[in-house]
């Protein structure tokens, strides 16, 4: 009996945000997406969970977009696409997502999806370490090793004027 009231919790809950997901509520989308990817209240279906991070990422919100970005990077419920990964991670790190930025910042580093560069790896690991992101301070050290003292200073100058438009 315990399991069916919270089994029942979740199909209601389930109801309720699909109505208000599909009049526009980003909120209500990304609420639903965790239920499609969890299997609670619905049936588990990642491919129903992506097409609700989209209208979410549509809409500008930027953990969607983020997370839309780690489906198209992992392949879960979209075709794997590392292009569509980067889209998604910029749009968010645009919006100052400090995991987007470290994210985005691996895949210039790493040349996946988006050209090898690692003066724009450094822009945006920089972003995310100015936000005590862990993985980015890391990487950062480790990037720095391989580039130049003009590298370098043309990275801080990028992740300067990212910061002052932004």
């Amino acid at each position: 009996m315990f399991l069916l009231f919270f089994r029942d919790d979740y199909i209601k809950a389930a109801k309720w945000y699909r109505k208000a997901a599909e009049q526009g509520d980003a909120k209500a989308q990304c609420n639903l997406v965790v239920m499609y990817a969890n299997g609670r209240g619905v049936t588990q279906d990642d491919a129903e969970a992506a097409k609700w991070y989209r209208k979410a990422a549509e809409q500008g919100d930027s953990m969607a977009q983020f997370n839309l970005g780690l489906m198209y990077y992992n392949g879960r419920g979209v075709p794997q696409d590392n292009t569509e990964a980067a889209k998604w991670y910029r749009k968010a790190a645009e919006q100052g997502h400090a995991n987007a930025q470290c994210n985005l910042g691996l895949m210039y580093k790493n040349g996946q999806g988006a050209t090898q560069d690692l003066v724009e790896s450094y822009k945006f690991l920089k972003l995310a370490a100015d936000q005590n992101n862990g993985v980015a301070i890391t990487i950062l050290l480790e990037i720095r090793k391989r580039m130049t003292e003009t590298e370098i200073a043309e990275g801080k100058r990028r992740c300067a004027e990212f910061k002052a438009a932004h």
